[in-house]
């Protein structure tokens, strides 16, 4: 443990506590020499000014009476803090491509640097992270208008593609929340234009502008309602649920896995597994369904099960 860190851990320790801290606990707790404990206390009152005192009649130190909330100056973390933050953003930079990824470089890079001299084999550690996104979409060009939009709670002017209808419009929504779901950005947002609550996926928004009108707020209730209360991104409220059974051997995969947040599931006596999910669009759910092939069977509701079969005869056709 470094001087910084070891500062650090220090002023954990006497961070709201009512009661002091002798010398001999100190020692113990941060694992150093009775002169490195001294040190690290004296640093924190004569260098940085924390309200430190000595209670003699208790034989410790805590914080002044009142000062309980008295922080470190600056941005404190410590080597493992900064790792794990350094991840994150290796994270957010590699599955966030183009704008994200360059509005995070600058940051990494000062990261990368403090971590040099902090915390041996960081560097090789963040070299030796993988994250493969798979069927991922580029968030478009527009990413950092949307995000100053959200940001300055602004309505944003945009020229919007609905893929599924192959229909372009213009729009002025109120964003709400961004929401990265599967290796693709999204936008929720109060569309003015439609009056209601859409979600949009931000690499089909061809140009947009922050407009300098005050954004509709809409609580999180209301937002998780409408746009996250059954299955996939483009959800809507939940119409119906689907009853899955998943085979014995689908099953140790399924089980661990969240479908929603929602669902409801049970280990069957056979081994297999059900699933019961809310939906509303089935395009989604079923394709995920799809990917199960004989290891899944959908028993309920009847609408489902016949969507499922048109798709598995269309599919069959392809190959008559």
């Amino acid at each position: 443990m470094d001087k910084f860190d070891r500062i650090y851990e220090l002023h954990r320790l006497f961070s709201g506590r009512r009661v002091p801290i002798s010398m001999e606990e100190i020692m113990q707790r941060m694992e150093c020499s009775r002169a490195t404990a001294k040190r690290g206390i004296e640093t924190l009152r004569d260098q940085l000014n924390a309200p430190l005192v000595y209670d003699r009649e208790r034989n410790g130190y805590l914080y002044a009476a009142g000062q309980d909330a008295w922080e470190l100056p600056g941005l404190w973390l410590t080597s493992r803090e900064l790792v794990a933050m350094l991840a994150a953003i290796k994270f957010l930079g590699e599955s966030g491509q183009g704008m994200v990824s360059e509005m995070l470089r600058p940051f990494r890079q000062k990261l990368e640097q403090i971590l040099a001299g902090k915390y041996t084999g960081a560097g090789e550690l963040i070299r030796r992270v993988r994250i493969l996104s798979m069927n991922a979409r580029p968030q478009g060009d527009w990413f950092h208008i949307v995000a100053e939009g959200l940001a300055r709670r602004r309505q944003v002017a945009m020229h919007y593609h609905d893929r599924a209808r192959d229909q372009h419009s213009e729009r002025t929504v109120s964003p709400q929340r961004l929401v990265h779901y599967r290796d693709v950005w999204y936008l929720d947002a109060w569309c003015h234009s439609r009056q209601g609550l859409r979600t949009f996926s931000l690499d089909r928004i061809s140009h947009a502008r922050v407009v300098e009108e005050p954004a509709r707020d809409v609580g999180e209730a209301q937002l998780d309602a409408e746009l996250a209360a059954s299955y996939g991104i483009f959800s809507g409220a939940p119409q119906a649920t689907a009853d899955l059974v998943f085979s014995a051997r689908a099953a140790r995969w399924v089980r661990s896995e969240t479908w929603h947040r929602d669902q409801q599931g049970e280990d069957l006596d056979d081994g297999r597994y059900r699933l019961q999910v809310p939906y509303g669009q089935p395009t989604e759910l079923l394709r995920d369904i799809l990917r199960f092939g004989a290891d899944v069977e959908v028993r309920g509701p009847q609408a489902l099960r016949a969507a499922l079969r048109e798709e598995l005869a269309a599919t069959l056709h392809q190959y008559d």
